[in-house]
């Protein structure tokens, strides 16, 4: 006797599927990077996955989706990750360091999709105000919440608007990656982290006798 239709578990999607849509988003953040997301084609695209441009449409409705996908792929990745990299640490000073290293770690390490964040994503407004109502303000309150806790413990300032403080360390962050990606000079970019979070908590100012 055939199984009702309303009783069937819908199934996982196969790792197969799974393997082949990062596959063309790994090309896409290749494509992007090395000829810009506006010059690109979806042609550009399977060409440089080794597939028919037609397979492309089998996973996503067309470049902008693509920038989608690649944005919310990875902000889902960085959001995950920088929770576990601070869920063992209770000093919030030493959370903000995890947070500086883990996302600076992550542009170092893969150019081509460092060029995607800092440079194409940011050549659209719609692009730009969508991303920002979304994973950011995820990720942002990460960092708001550790600034909160810090403050709570008197190791951070009270009088600070946590929010604006979250977005200010961000800013620095996301300055220093575009420095590194438009940098003719060769450096690590996630051992400036520890700098960049001690200029954050202390300030410019000269240290009181």
């Amino acid at each position: 006797m055939p199984v009702a239709a309303s009783r069937r578990r819908p199934s996982a999607a196969r790792p197969d599927k799974i393997d082949k849509r990062d596959a063309l988003l790994r090309a896409a953040i290749e494509t992007f990077a090395a000829r810009g997301f506006f010059n690109a084609q979806v042609a550009d695209v399977a060409r440089t996955a080794g597939v028919a441009a037609g397979t492309v449409y089998l996973y996503f409705r067309g470049k902008d989706d693509l920038l989608i996908s690649i944005f919310e792929k990875t902000m889902k990745e960085a959001i995950a990750a920088g929770r576990d990299s601070i869920a063992a640490l209770g000093d919030p000073l030493a959370r903000l360091r995890a947070i500086a290293r883990l996302h600076l770690d992550r542009m170092s390490r893969d150019r081509a999709l460092a060029v995607v964040f800092q440079v194409e994503l940011r050549q659209s407004t719609k692009f730009m105000e969508r991303f920002s109502t979304t994973h950011v303000r995820e990720y942002l309150g990460i960092i708001r919440d550790v600034i909160a806790q810090g403050q709570g413990q008197g190791v951070f300032r009270k009088d600070l608007n946590p929010t604006l403080a979250s977005k200010l360390l961000f800013g620095m962050l996301d300055e220093m990656a575009t420095n590194w990606i438009l940098s003719k000079r060769k450096y690590s970019l996630t051992a400036e982290a520890d700098a960049i979070v001690d200029l954050f908590v202390h300030g410019v100012g000269a240290a009181r006798a």
